[in-house]
């Protein structure tokens, strides 16, 4: 036998004795070996493809502390909870824990093989003096949802825009036998725009890509026009009590929005509940919860609700808004048909006309209204910061810097040397400076395409993604 395959029979054991599965799927078994040689990755795997082990067995493997950026706290606890209940290694740092339990955590990471963190606590002076320490051994820094960089890295967390900086400067710190940190992103949808975004952003050196197909044979799309307001409700109402006993999601486009359906649904006799980022950590929990175990057989959710959650036996997810893009709507009805039983996706959209309901293209126009003040406020803010800085000082004096800083670094006008130090390469006060260059509108189109296809759904989706049906 070679010496490939003893190591490989190692960690095919290794694997069966904590998860209890047989063997890697094939995309699996890519990533795995790549980041077990230290290569950085990318994979582009569906909803339910088992992203969480591709960094989690490697983690477990390797002697050292692997980092790993998450969105969501809930996504971070749950992840954490599951690899404890297996006597692995993992803990947590967010904001809601107290001082005892960071110090705690802190102190021990000598001891940890995995740590979840965000971005904002990640780049933190007291957590990074820790991480910074010359004695502490890291061997990887995995981005899971690394989706939520291109969809929120500008604007509503520009931290995403720094990490690339992040391996060098830990480097740095470390002795020269250090191995090398390697970087991996994981994601269930990007694009081939998204896919050169995460790579430039995080610096990928050379990484091996895997992409596996979005497809589901199981799972019907379906898109139907609510002619008003009123009949959007009545058509939600009959979708959900012909499925009774069936477990679904309904999507809806704002906290607001989810608050309201949920009181509304509640008056008309159904076990629900709204879920969104403003929720206290435990109501979120909470929510989750009754989902997972059928006390509520569906809940209103934004899109903060699933990132991480596999509940194989859903049936139907229905969206009561359409979303804004391709991506968040494929990472959506990724939720449904896990079990490879028939599912089925709804999405509710206003008559193409809007005289008779214009809440589809009022919501679209809103959020182009606020990504363009943004841009605005960030444009004046440009002249006041200096070509060169120290990220924490310029902040003190301009608390909306790390946008305008953000969204120069997407147009290719910024760099950050270190996560805490950038320099601007052509500043200027030219507004295309600031330009998305992704553009909203180009997604927005690709949505709005995708809703008056007549013909085969899934052809259109795995096209728009570079794949074949």
């Amino acid at each position: 036998m070679s010496e490939i395959s003893k190591e490989w029979t190692a960690v095919q054991q290794t694997f069966k004795n904590i998860w209890g599965y047989e063997d890697l799927r094939s995309s699996q078994r890519e990533i795995v070996t790549s980041l077990l040689r230290g290569q950085d990755s990318l994979a582009i795997m569906a909803t339910g493809g088992g992203k969480s082990i591709c960094f989690q067995l490697p983690a477990i493997l390797n002697d050292g502390l692997t980092l790993v950026i998450s969105p969501l706290l809930a996504l971070m606890e749950d992840q954490v909870r599951d690899l404890r209940s297996r006597n692995l290694p993992a803990a947590c740092l967010h904001s809601n824990l107290s001082q005892i339990e960071r110090r705690e955590v802190l102190r021990n990471l000598p001891n940890t093989r995995l740590l979840y963190i965000s971005p904002e606590t990640l780049l933190s002076p007291p957590v990074w003096e820790k991480l910074s320490d010359r004695q502490l051994k890291i061997t990887g820094l995995m981005l899971d949802e690394a989706h939520c960089l291109v969809q929120w890295g500008d604007s509503f967390r520009p931290s995403y825009r720094r990490l690339g900086a992040v391996r060098s400067a830990l480097m740095a710190q470390k002795p020269k036998h250090h191995p090398r940190i390697a970087i991996a992103a994981f994601t269930a949808t990007a694009d081939l725009e998204t896919t050169a975004e995460l790579q430039t952003c995080l610096q990928l050196e050379n990484p091996h890509i895997v992409r596996t197909s979005p497809y589901r044979a199981n799972l019907s799309l379906k898109v139907a026009i609510a002619w008003t307001p009123s009949g959007r409700k009545s058509r939600l109402l009959k979708f959900i009590r012909d499925r009774q006993g069936q477990s679904g999601l309904i999507y809806v486009r704002s906290r607001r929005d989810a608050e309201m359906l949920a009181a509304w649904l509640q008056e008309n006799s159904f076990k629900t509940a709204a879920y969104h980022a403003g929720l206290p950590p435990q109501e979120r929990r909470h929510v989750e919860q009754q989902w997972l175990s059928n006390q509520y057989p569906f809940v209103i959710c934004t899109s903060a609700f699933g990132l991480g959650i596999n509940k194989p036996d859903t049936r139907w997810v229905l969206h009561f808004h359409p979303p804004l893009t391709l991506s968040e709507y494929i990472q959506e009805i990724g939720r449904a048909g896990r079990d490879h039983k028939p599912a089925e996706a709804l999405m509710l959209v206003s008559e193409p006309t809007g005289l008779l309901d214009d809440g589809d293209r009022q919501r679209i126009n809103f959020f182009l209204q606020q990504q363009e003040k943004i841009q605005q406020q960030a444009l004046k803010l440009l002249p006041k910061l200096p070509l060169k800085g120290d990220f924490a000082e310029v902040s003190k004096l301009h608390p909306d810097a790390a946008i305008a800083l953000g969204l120069l670094h997407r147009a290719g006008h910024l760099t950050w040397h270190t996560p805490f130090t950038y320099e601007i390469d052509h500043a200027s006060n030219d507004p295309q400076n600031l330009k998305q260059q992704m553009g909203d509108q180009k997604n927005i189109a690709k949505m709005r395409a995708y809703i008056q296809v007549k013909g085969d759904r899934w052809a259109f989706l795995l096209n728009a993604f570079g794949f074949e049906q």
